[in-house]
């Protein structure tokens, strides 16, 4: 490995140089470190928004764009490095929601004994904001899947499909791939993609990549449509419900009213907010729609990640 002269950006966004090693590319690196208070970042990239990150040595790695990133909680905020020179982390801070003001956030949550343990336990929780494609696609995945059958699927997915990250990291990574984009799909044949494990999503994903690249759907038309008109576009696409459109407006359109409802929301909702009494699904879903708030899609995920992994 030899040494090279890399811009590295400091904890006050500042350009500096500093010796880095380099990898077999000659390509340098970039780091940042993004101050943020009451972030867990532990939570956020594991509470079922997304799929692409993993654990190691103490910190996160994943894609985000075309970018390598790796993640790690600090005091101050969130550090982060690229295997690739950076200028402009503003799209980082998009994706990780940083700017967002928790506390108000939080503040229009309901005043009640379940959502007030749901915080405590899981407080620091973030909803991202994901590329509307990748987020579309990896929820059309998730049908009926648990979150590391869907991991497999998408690391298969993007290791067959997606287009190898240049410069590639100089550690040991299973996120050497960006995300496949929805023309690439499209050119794919349903064998092709029955070969990553997904079974009978697969038509699905290739109908809607289809639909996207011949431009019979606009991904952005959804963000500009309120929230009940958004839902009904999308819900137009081959293999997307309710539960998984929600998903989309909530994670990548920035619908914070949008509430996902999957079998651990639903669970939540019947063991605390109606025990020992029988409701329907479409009872849970009214209450869900009038109970939360303004941020209803933020105290979901509260609950979703509260009952995943406190109250099993």
């Amino acid at each position: 490995m030899s040494s090279a002269k890399c811009e590295v950006r400091s904890a006050d966004g500042k350009a500096t140089t500093a010796g880095m090693a380099a990898s077999s590319s000659s390509s340098c690196s970039s780091s940042i470190v993004l101050r943020v208070q009451d972030y867990d970042l532990a939570a956020t990239l594991d509470s079922g928004q997304v799929f692409r990150w993993q654990k190691q040595n103490g910190s996160w790695v994943g894609v985000v764009r075309k970018y390598w990133v790796r993640l790690t909680q600090t005091r101050d905020g969130i550090q982060a490095e690229t295997a690739a020179p950076v200028k402009n982390w503003g799209w980082l801070r998009e994706f990780l929601q940083t700017e967002v003001d928790l506390a108000t956030v939080l503040k229009t949550f309901p005043d009640d004994a379940p959502m007030g343990a749901a915080v405590t336990a899981c407080h620091g929780l973030r909803v991202l904001r994901q590329n509307p494609w990748e987020c579309l696609a990896s929820f059309i995945l998730s049908s009926t899947k648990q979150i590391v059958q869907i991991q497999q699927i998408i690391s298969l997915l993007c290791e067959r499909f997606g287009e190898r990250l240049a410069p590639r990291p100089s550690i040991s990574t299973d996120c050497d791939y960006s995300f496949p984009t929805p023309e690439i799909i499209a050119g794919a044949t349903e064998a092709d993609l029955r070969a990553c494990k997904m079974g009978f999503r697969a038509p699905h994903l290739l109908a809607v990549a289809r639909q996207i690249a011949d431009r019979k759907f606009d991904l952005d038309r959804p963000r500009r449509l309120p929230l009940a008109e958004a839902r009904t576009e999308l819900m137009k696409l081959p293999g997307v419900g309710g539960k998984i459109a929600d998903c989309v407006l909530l994670f990548a359109y920035g619908f914070d009213a949008a509430f996902p409802v999957d079998v651990w929301v639903e669970r939540a909702l019947r063991q605390l907010y109606f025990p020992r009494r029988r409701v329907t699904s479409k009872r849970l879903r009214r209450f869900a729609a009038t109970h939360f708030g303004p941020h209803a899609g933020y105290a979901q995920q509260y609950l979703f990640h509260y009952m995943r992994t406190k109250m099993k």
